[in-house]
């Protein structure tokens, strides 16, 4: 299986079909921090020691999120920043969230 924090999110159209549970359990290992919410979502929290960090991290994983052209929601405040990350044209997940998800981890 390829890397895919190496890949690059793929715009999704609304009638690609969301990832199986089968395909899910493929993706899952290469973000093991994240969680999947009822297969329509991934989320992750990060820490860290204070709101400047949090905020740094957040502009990165936003400029990334740019750059892939795809967006998760996101929620910080003094020393986190949670992510929430699914396709809203298929409203579920597709391998770019998965792309997106590894992409963050790296940061």
């Amino acid at each position: 299986m390829t890397i895919l924090a190496e890949r690059e999110c793929i715009p999704c159209k609304g009638d690609t079909p969301t990832l199986t549970g089968e395909q899910i359990a493929k993706f899952q290992p290469q973000v093991p921090e994240w969680s999947i919410e009822n297969t329509h979502n991934l989320k992750r929290r990060f820490l860290f020691q204070d709101f400047r960090d949090a905020l740094v991290f957040v502009n990165k994983a936003g400029e990334l999120a740019e750059q892939q052209g795809h967006h998760p929601d996101i929620c910080f405040g003094w020393g986190y920043a949670e992510f929430k990350v699914w396709t809203h044209a298929i409203d579920g997940l597709s391998e770019s969230d998965f792309i997106l998800a590894a992409k963050i981890d790296r940061l």
